[in-house]
């Protein structure tokens, strides 16, 4: 059985009727730290949309909501599923919190609840209301971030998230507000269930040490997580019961995938999708998502970068290996198609990419 074929079926299942709401949630979210990098992942998945579909569901009709997901990073997640979603990640161990109390926490957390009802607030705006809320406390300048100083509330800013009272609003000019999206989170055990068995379905088999890692959550506590779901133990790791079907041969077909493609970021183990030559190339100390990579027959094959200027985008893509003549025309579909979706006219180049991880 090719799992890894499977998994890039669910991630791709070209299916016209799919919203941007379906596809989010086939990909367990899409990572959305750099918005031009999510509005590719779910294009992508989406026959025949621009960029702008993808932000007309986030602003306009609000079925998705940009918040802190796995990992404490930006993701889009499907607005019909956040309740899940806040009550699995609410759950998770709170880590490394070291400027705040448990109860400071739980302060800061109801402070930017009240902040945010009904408004949405530029970190400035709401560094201010945090602190007349919660007390001068929460604004001592002690959290180190980028040679400077921020507030000391702000290291809970991804625990409200999880907690369902934080979320991004839409930018004001070039600023990020935040906004609260007044969710209450499912029930604990329920979520964190669920939770596991959409992960499965879009990346098993899989392991309890990779679903910590994909969550960034002690292995101790996924662990526990795999024991409360029924499962069923293949070649590889667990799925969900039942679900063991699994193509017998490799996918087929050239892809171009952006920075931190959930596909990339949470299929396991890392030798299959990226062997030989694709682990020095494609990786960073072993961390996928830091190039954006050409995929062939599911398997990485490469890496490629873009550049805009104006409405002009200039693909270059490296090969790990010379292409064929067919593996180059859907080379060229997919680069039309990143055109089409970014909105720009697209040119293609071949050859040796200089510039590092995140460029």
């Amino acid at each position: 059985m090719n799992w890894n074929a499977r998994r890039l079926a669910r991630h791709f299942p070209d299916d016209p009727s799919a919203t941007a709401a379906d596809v989010v949630a086939a990909m367990c979210g899409a990572h959305a730290q750099v918005m031009s990098a999510a509005e590719l992942s779910i294009g992508l998945r989406m026959p025949g949309v621009t960029r702008v579909a993808v932000r007309e569901a986030l602003w306009d009709e609000r079925s998705l909501v940009k918040t802190y997901g796995p990992r404490g990073t930006v993701h889009l997640l499907p607005a019909r599923d956040l309740a899940m979603w806040t009550g699995a990640l609410s759950c998770l161990p709170a880590g490394r919190i070291d400027l705040l109390t448990p109860d400071q926490i739980d302060q800061v957390v109801e402070a930017i609840g009240i902040a945010l009802k009904d408004t949405a607030l530029v970190v400035d705006e709401l560094d201010e209301a945090v602190t007349a809320i919660a007390g001068p406390w929460a604004g001592d300048r002690v959290m180190e971030a980028f040679q400077t100083k921020w507030p000391r509330w702000r290291q809970a800013m991804h625990l409200a998230a999880h907690r369902g009272v934080l979320a991004f609003g839409p930018t004001r000019g070039r600023k990020v507000t935040y906004t609260n999206p007044c969710v209450r989170p499912a029930d604990a055990a329920s979520a964190r269930a669920e939770l596991l068995r959409r992960y499965l379905h879009s990346y098993g088999p899989s392991t309890p040490q990779h679903f910590a890692r994909w969550l960034s959550a002690p292995v101790s506590w996924a662990t526990r997580v795999f024991e409360e779901v029924a499962l069923e133990k293949v070649e590889g790791g667990w799925v969900n019961e039942g679900d063991t079907e699994a193509p017998d041969g490799p996918a087929r077909g050239v892809r171009l995938l952006p920075y931190f493609d959930a596909f990339v970021v949470g299929s396991h183990p890392r030798e299959q999708l990226f062997p030989g030559m694709a682990w020095e190339r494609a990786l960073a100390g072993g961390q996928a998502g830091n190039y954006p990579v050409l995929l062939i027959d599911g398997i990485v094959a490469g890496v490629w970068h873009q550049r805009r200027s104006g409405r002009k985008l200039d693909i270059a893509v490296e090969p790990l290996a010379e292409l064929d003549a067919r593996q180059l025309a859907r080379l060229g579909e997919q680069v039309e198609r990143i055109g089409e979706i970014m909105e720009g006219v697209p040119r293609l180049t071949i050859g040796k990419i200089t510039v590092g991880p995140h460029a």
